[in-house]
C-alpha cells in the first residue's frame, strides 16, 4: 500500500512541472502568432503585388527591365509603362555604396573599442554609437537636406539631389548599426586566440590582422549585409535627398528614384488600378530583396558556427 502511494506520488505532475507545460504552451503559442501574422504579411502584400501581373497583363519581364515608369500611360505595345528598372537600380546603387564606405569606418570603430581602447571605448565611443541608433531617419533627411545637398551642389554643381547624397546620408544611418554589430563579432572571440598569437611572438597589429579580423570575419559580414538591408528598405530620409527622378542613373550627382522614395511619394496620390498595384508590385520587390538579405544573413552566421 505504502509502495503504491510513494509510485503514485512519483508519477504526478508537480507545481513545477504544470509551469513548464504553461510556460512551453504560451511560448509555442506566442511563436505560433508571430508566424502567423508574418505569413499573413506575405500573402497580403503577394496578393496585391501580383495583381500588376494577372489583372493588368503587365509582362513581369517588362516589369522588371522596363526603364519608362508612367503606371497612368499605355506604352507602344498597349500595356501600362510600369519598368522598375530605374528605381531598383538607384537602389542597389546607394545600398552597395553605402555598405562600402561604412564598413572601413566601422571595422575600425570596433576595432579601437574592443582591442586598442576598451575602457575609452565602452564608456564613451560606444553609448555615443548606440545615441546614434536611435536617431529618427526624418532628422537624418533634413540634416543631408540642409547640408549635404548644398555642400554636393556647390562641389559638382547642379541641384545637389541623387544618389550621392543618398549614400552619404545612408553611411551615417547604418555606420552605428554595422559598428556595434562588429563591435559583438570582436567581443565574441575567444581570449586564448589572442593570448596564442601573443605567446608565439605576433604583434599586437599581427594579431588583429591575421587572427581576430579572421575569427570575427563572418560576424563582420552578418554586419555588412544586416546594414544593407537597412539601408535597401530605408524610405523617409532618401526620398528627401534623392530627388526623386524616375530615370535610369547617368552620374552620382544627378537625380535619381529609388524604390522606397517612389513608393512613399506615390502612394499617397495613387488610385486604385493600375497605378496603386504598380506600387504594391514594388512594395513586393523589396520585400522580396529584404528576405534575400535575411538569406543571407543566415547562411553567412550558420557557417561561422560551424567553423
Amino acid at each position: 500500500m505504502e509502495n503504491s502511494k510513494i509510485k503514485e506520488k512519483l508519477l504526478s505532475s508537480s507545481k513545477d512541472s504544470r509551469l513548464e507545460k504553461f510556460g512551453k504552451t504560451l511560448t509555442f503559442l506566442c511563436i505560433a502568432i508571430i508566424v502567423f501574422v508574418v505569413g499573413l504579411i506575405l500573402v497580403f502584400v503577394a496578393q496585391k503585388g501580383l495583381s500588376t501581373f494577372f489583372v493588368d497583363g503587365v509582362n513581369p519581364f517588362r516589369f522588371l527591365f522596363g526603364t519608362h515608369w508612367e503606371p497612368g500611360a499605355i506604352g507602344p505595345d498597349g500595356k501600362p509603362a510600369v519598368g522598375a528598372l530605374p528605381m531598383f537600380t538607384g537602389s542597389l546603387i546607394v545600398t552597395v555604396l553605402s555598405a562600402l564606405v561604412a564598413t572601413p569606418f566601422a571595422i575600425g570603430a570596433g576595432i579601437y573599442i574592443t582591442e586598442i581602447s576598451p575602457k575609452y571605448g565602452a564608456k564613451i565611443l560606444q553609448p555615443v554609437i548606440e545615441l546614434l541608433v536611435g536617431i529618427p531617419s526624418v532628422v537624418y533627411g533634413f540634416i543631408g537636406l540642409t547640408v549635404v545637398v548644398p555642400l554636393i551642389r556647390n562641389t559638382f554643381g547642379g541641384t545637389g539631389l541623387g544618389l550621392l547624397a543618398g549614400v552619404f546620408v545612408l553611411f551615417v544611418m547604418i555606420l552605428p548599426t554595422v559598428t556595434s554589430m562588429t563591435v559583438d563579432a570582436l567581443k565574441a572571440i575567444p581570449p586564448h586566440y589572442r593570448e596564442a598569437s601573443l605567446g608565439l611572438g605576433a604583434t599586437r597589429w599581427q594579431t588583429i590582422w591575421r587572427v581576430l579580423l579572421r575569427a570575427a570575419a563572418p560576424g563582420i559580414l552578418t554586419a555588412v549585409i544586416f546594414g544593407m538591408a537597412r539601408a535597401f528598405g530605408e524610405a523617409l530620409a532618401i526620398q528627401m535627398v534623392v530627388g526623386n527622378a524616375v530615370t535610369m542613373p547617368q552620374d552620382l550627382v544627378s537625380p535619381a528614384s529609388t524604390l522606397t522614395s517612389i513608393l512613399t511619394s506615390g502612394i499617397p496620390n495613387a488610385t486604385p488600378g493600375i497605378q496603386l498595384n504598380a506600387l504594391w508590385s514594388l512594395g513586393l520587390l523589396l520585400l522580396l530583396m529584404s528576405l534575400l538579405f535575411n538569406i543571407a544573413m543566415r547562411a553567412i552566421a550558420k557557417k561561422g558556427s560551424l567553423k
